[in-house]
């Protein structure tokens, strides 16, 4: 098999062999000690300020999304969320769900975010922003800067979910001034479903720790206590959150989130070159590194998804919904090689032969 999807990845034979392991008992010092070094690698790579705190949920990446909208935001609040595809359709969702009152700032599929579009909600009520950094249903990558300058202008409480996009795209917590960061196991970190990271800047920490929720599993002030001491509240992924500290150890050697991001990119111009030619057009307006998202022009895009699958062993991303027949997705993120995309483009070529594609 050949994974083009995005998430989950191929991981280096380092993480497969960590997951092969027996899973060890996690209430020790030993255990202890990896989760605290993978909280300080966190912190390091989303740039985060001084005084941030790093938290490890046994959840998909959408558990840390209704963490943070639980505990930073009540119905007092009024959140802008910026709602270009499922994934920020998500975000708009858990705000209904939990009584947050919310304005969504909708795009049209692969669109980008401009100044003028954004601005557009200037000088409004709103306490809060919520925006999916890589909107990964199109590959859409929205200005962290632009928008953290638009919520110091405005004063509001800046979360990112950079799920799809923290070491793929460059992007800083000190730099665009985010208050929260989220993102998962399986995406660049490379790793299996089942953990996802919040990233907590002091704001945010304070946050948290002053909220009243009506949760004990999303109780992200008993996280905290309990990550103190290297430990979280309930019991965790340990096998995953040990392949999660292989992973960031293998980052780190290789020079850090700086490197990762340059490799991604890297990846994703060497595919993008490739198909040059090929029946297809881009969907984003702001592409991202992580995943190119492909229209093809005479073909069913979920057809050519089954195709590669079953005939091929490739797989790419599909879409769900109104994108389901128009758009796959091709992901760069993971154990990829330039080789692996001349693989993919390689079986594209034979559908064209064949009169698939």
């Amino acid at each position: 098999m050949l994974n083009f999807t995005v998430g989950p990845v191929m991981s280096s034979p380092e993480v497969c062999a960590v997951g092969a392991q027996q899973v060890p008992y996690f209430r020790t010092a030993e255990f202890s000690r990896v989760m605290l070094e993978n909280e300080q690698w966190m912190l390091r790579f989303a740039d985060a300020p001084q005084g941030s705190r790093s938290l490890f949920l046994t959840s998909s990446s959408t558990g840390a999304m209704e963490a943070v909208v639980m505990n930073c935001f009540t119905e007092k609040d009024h959140v802008l969320v910026i709602n270009g595809g499922s994934f920020g359709a998500r975000f708009a969702k858990l705000c209904e769900i939990h009584a947050i009152p919310h304005t969504e700032l909708l795009l049209k599929p692969g669109q980008k975010l401009t100044r003028e579009m954004l601005y557009a909600y200037d000088g409004q009520p709103f306490t809060g922003l919520l925006v999916n950094v890589d909107e990964t249903s199109t590959g859409v990558l929205y200005d962290t800067q632009m928008i953290g300058e638009f919520c110091r202008k405005n004063h509001l409480f800046y979360v990112c979910d950079c799920v799809s996009s923290f070491l793929a795209d460059p992007f800083s917590m000190k730099g665009c001034g985010a208050d929260v960061m989220i993102t998962g196991s399986q995406k660049v970190l490379a790793c299996p479903p089942g953990v996802s990271i919040v990233v907590l800047a002091p704001s945010a920490v304070g946050r948290v720790n002053h909220a009243r929720v009506r949760s004990m599993y999303f109780n992200l002030a008993d996280a905290l206590t309990n990550m103190e001491r290297g430990q979280t509240p309930f019991t965790p992924a340990v096998g995953i959150l040990l392949q999660i500290h292989t992973r960031l150890k293998e980052i780190d050697a290789c020079g850090g989130a700086q490197a990762e991001v340059a490799r991604v990119a890297a990846q994703a111009v060497d595919f993008r070159r490739k198909i040059d030619g090929l029946p297809f057009t881009m969907v984003s307006q702001s592409p991202a590194n992580g995943v190119t998202p492909l229209h093809p022009l005479h073909a069913n895009a979920y057809d050519i998804f089954l195709t590669l699958k079953d005939h091929y062993g490739i797989w790419v991303c599909p879409n769900g919904g109104e994108l389901r027949q128009t758009v796959f997705r091709v992901g760069h993120i993971g154990a990829l090689t330039h080789e692996d995309n001349t693989l993919l483009v390689d079986a594209f070529k034979d559908l064209q032969r064949k009169g698939m594609l």
